[in-house]
Formats: C-alpha cells, structure tokens, sequence
C-alpha cells in the first residue's frame, strides 16, 4: 500500500469513528450525516458510505470536513432534525471543538494529498500507528488522569500558583507535571473520540471514580494512590518517605517467604542528593470503584520514575517493543512490573523491558 493511500484510509476510519463513537452513547447513522449536509437536498447516504470505505476511500473536500467538524462539535446538531449549526449559534466552547476537530481533519487530508510514493507518512496522520496497548481504551467510555497536588509549602514557593494571582496558573500546582503532559498528549491522540479529564486526588467527584482511571504519583502526596493499593491483592507496596529529612522510601514485595526491597540509588555531591537510577511501578487492574473499567498506575519514588513508567508505553522508540513483552508475558486483565529507571545527567531514559535487568519484578508469576 502505498502512503498516501495509507493516510487515505487514516482519514476514512477516522471519519466513521467520528459517526460511531465520538458521543459514547449516542450512534449516528450516514442518513442523518447526510441530511445534516445536504440541509434541504441531503446529501446520498452512497457519498457518506464512499468516505467511510476502508478498502476503496473517496476523499471529501475540505469544506466537507469543515461540516463534520461543525457537526460533532455540539450535541445539538442533532436536536430537531439533523443540522449544522451555523458560526453565531455555537458557545465559546462548541466553536473551540469545530476547530480543534478541523484542524485535525484537515491535517489528515493534508497528509493524504502531499503524500507520494517513498515518501513516510507521519506518525500523527492514523491514531492506529500511534501506538494502541493498554492506552487504547476499546470501550471509549471516558478516561480521568489523577495527579497529586503539590503540598501547599511547595506551592508558596512558586509564582502564579496562588489562585488570587491575575497569573494564577492551575497546572503549576500539579506534582508529576512531565508525566501528566505526556500521558494527556497521548491518550488523545490514541482515542480520539474519548473524553480525557484531569484532576487532582483532593478535586475528585463521585463521577470521576467510576470512569477508567489513570493514576500518576506516589504514595507519599497521592490518596487515591494510597487507597487502590490498599483495595488491590497486589504482592507489592509502596512504602513512603516518612517525613522529609528522608530522601527516599522504596517498593517492599513479598514473594514466597522473602520479602524483596527495591530502593532508588542516590549519590551525594556538595552535600546535596542526585538521583542515579529510580525505581517505578506500572500497574493495570480492573478498577475496585467500577468492574467495568480499569485502573492504571504510575508511580516512582520521584517523579522522574514516574516519568519513566509514562514513557515506557507512550515513547515512539520503546513503546512497540514494550507493549509486545506485555502481551506475551501476561494473559489477564491484572499485571504489574517493577522497573528500573535510569537517571543520565538528570534525563529520566525510557525502559526497554526486552532487557532483563531493567525488569526488577512482574507479577503474576509465569
């Protein structure tokens, strides 16, 4: 296959996951696209079904993608009868989603026309190449990404962290902010279609529990860390730091009759800690607030561990590789690995779990 036809196809499977998936519990049909179109000459359901063909695409013209854009941006263009709402009708917020989905649209048809043979299609024009693993949610329900907040000593510390600040900035509160930034990036990109929330472990609302959750941090400023891990039959734990004069806790696992510790390696130079190698967690369970969804957790000793655990499935140069020795090293919905980190002149590296010693432990057993 050639890669514009590639990027062709991209854009076509993108196009039908918009009509299928794009509201969780809501499917419209190509009749209802078409009528939306076409206003009071709809559009043939044949010329919807030709830019959805996964073998045979027909590529729409922009101001077709402009419609779809419109289109998806509200629920309300399916109140009444289906219709595009027109520029002055849409909020502030329906407009910022026309366009966030243009120009992704547009993007994708932009790749399938430039593309010519011997050229690389970019990574960016197909959410499958992007990378699925566990990052892929099938169910496309609605995916809550919890950080911890930063203790409020820390945040005094910091400019615009105050919310009475006119620069007041709410991202800098978050602890794990590398990780988050990743991991938010990525998800998008993967499931377009999903809703990605963000939120802090002490601004969770009922709702938030029962969606699948990614959890980011560790014990020590982390809560619902803390409970997940109490509520999983896990073999292992986090132990925290017991106050702040001790630079680091460690994972504690518990393995026939021994129990195994996994501790960061820090050096001292001019009196000070530098962190030499970290040690991380990955972890994916069927989540105890809801059956249905998943829970994941990513978590270091320090946040460059977390980082690391992050990176392990969402870097470009590692996360095939690291995926596969996931799907054939564990079989069920619940695993976990205990990784190493490497810290190189302050850069947290990404794992490669193909090698053994950067795998510290995995669970269940073989």
């Amino acid at each position: 296959m050639q890669p514009n036809e590639q990027s062709s196809r991209a854009l076509a499977r993108r196009l039908r996951a918009l009509r299928e998936s794009h509201w969780y519990d809501l499917r419209v049909t190509q009749q209802q696209i078409a009528e939306a179109f076409g206003g009071e000459k709809p559009l043939s359901e044949s010329l919807i079904s030709s830019w959805e063909s996964a073998r045979n695409p027909v590529t729409p013209p922009p101001k077709r993608l402009h419609a779809y854009a419109t289109f998806f941006a509200t629920r309300r263009s399916l109140e009444g009868h289906p219709h595009l709402l027109a520029d002055n009708e849409l909020t502030e917020e329906e407009r910022a989603e026309r366009d966030r989905l243009h120009e992704e649209l547009l993007g994708r048809w932009s790749a399938e026309r430039e593309s010519e043979p011997g050229d690389v299609v970019p990574l960016a024009t197909t959410s499958d190449t992007i990378g699925g693993g566990i990052w892929r949610f099938a169910d496309q329900r609605p995916v809550t990404i919890i950080c911890s907040r930063l203790p409020r000593e820390l945040r005094e510390a910091m400019p615009y962290t105050n919310n009475r600040d006119p620069d007041f900035v709410r991202s800098y509160t978050y602890a794990d902010l590398d990780s988050l930034i990743e991991l938010h990036g990525h998800i998008r990109a993967t499931n377009p279609a999903i809703q990605v929330n963000i939120r802090t472990a002490d601004d969770m609302e009922n709702d938030d529990y029962t969606s699948h959750l990614v959890v980011l941090g560790g014990v020590d400023w982390n809560p619902v860390a803390r409970d997940l891990l109490r509520r999983l039959n896990l073999p292992i734990r986090q132990m925290g730091r017991p106050d702040e004069s001790v630079y680091s806790g460690h994972f504690e696992v518990k393995r026939a009759k021994e129990k195994l510790e996994f501790r960061p390696v820090l050096e001292e130079r001019d009196g000070n800690p530098v962190l030499r190698e970290d040690v991380a967690m990955l972890l994916r369970s069927s989540s105890p607030y809801n059956v249905k969804r998943t829970v994941t957790l990513c978590n270091g000793m320090y946040g460059r561990g977390t980082y690391g655990a992050v990176r392990a499935l969402t870097d470009a140069r590692f996360r095939d590789r690291n995926d596969a020795h996931l799907r054939q090293r564990f079989t069920g919905p619940t695993f976990g690995i205990l990784t190493r980190v490497l810290i190189v002149n302050g850069e947290a590296l990404t794992p490669d779990w193909t090698v053994d010693s950067n795998r510290l432990f995995e669970w269940p057993d073989e």
